[in-house]
């Protein structure tokens, strides 16, 4: 039995909320379960210097979690005194984004992503490229409106999600008591299509089989389906 009484394959409720900040070019609300993330996506005229004159456009983000967030306060972060873990997360949130989108459709442009998290209870990092899709593309919708691009540059909806190996059953959508205890724990970032983009798995004072690891492939994949899902109904 999970802690929350879930089936082996249930997600968590998935809710996504659109418009929630007056001034970012778009921004949602994501809550998958107690997860909450708002994500907001913000459009400069510049890029980094690596990539100007290119006529290339980029996107990246920016990961954080308030205070109390979590069980206990935690210290707030400068951006020069970040942990490794949210250098990590914010990485993994702008590579996940730039794997479906066309740069050269972009425009010489950035979009920057914040995704903050405003109560975790597990899977934070999958909520916010979950939501921060959905911000990503309600500030491409405003651009192709204004005229400035007329090519949608976003090429599928990328989505993500925690599976592991609790109590020896394989788990989709870890929550945080599953999280903290799971003898095996996956993130894996998929497009809408089902292709891969990220996977990251370890084991935690267990070992898993290939068959294991097929499993939760396959929990994965039902469960980027369901965010996708609601995805679509966001941006409608």
């Amino acid at each position: 039995m999970r802690p929350s009484g879930r089936d082996l394959s249930e997600m968590r409720p998935i809710s996504i909320e659109t418009g929630v900040t007056r001034h970012a070019e778009g921004s949602c609300m994501i809550r998958v379960g107690d997860t909450h993330v708002l994500c907001t996506a913000s459009i400069e005229d510049r890029v980094p210097p690596f990539i100007r004159n290119t006529g290339l456009g980029w996107v990246t983000a920016e990961y954080g979690m308030l205070p109390r967030a979590t069980h206990t306060r935690g210290r707030r972060e400068a951006k020069n005194g970040q942990s490794g873990r949210t250098q990590e997360i914010q990485r993994l949130i702008g590579r996940s984004l730039r794997a479906a989108i066309d740069r050269n459709a972009l425009g010489e442009r950035q979009i920057v992503i914040d995704c903050d998290v405003i109560q975790a209870d597990g899977g934070t990092r999958c909520a916010s490229i979950a939501g921060g899709w959905v911000a990503l593309k309600l500030a491409v919708q405003k651009l192709m409106a204004s005229g400035a691009i007329t090519t949608d540059p976003l090429t599928d909806h990328v989505a993500a999600v925690s599976c592991g190996v609790y109590a020896g059953q394989m788990v989709l959508d870890l929550d945080y008591p599953e999280d903290s205890e799971a003898g095996v724990d996956g993130n894996f970032v998929m497009t809408g299509s089902g292709r891969l983009i990220e996977v990251q798995m370890s084991a935690e004072g267990a070992t898993f089989t290939r068959d294991q690891m097929s499993g939760l492939l396959d929990l994965a994949e039902a469960g980027c389906a369901a965010l996708v899902e609601a995805q679509k109904a966001a941006v409608a």
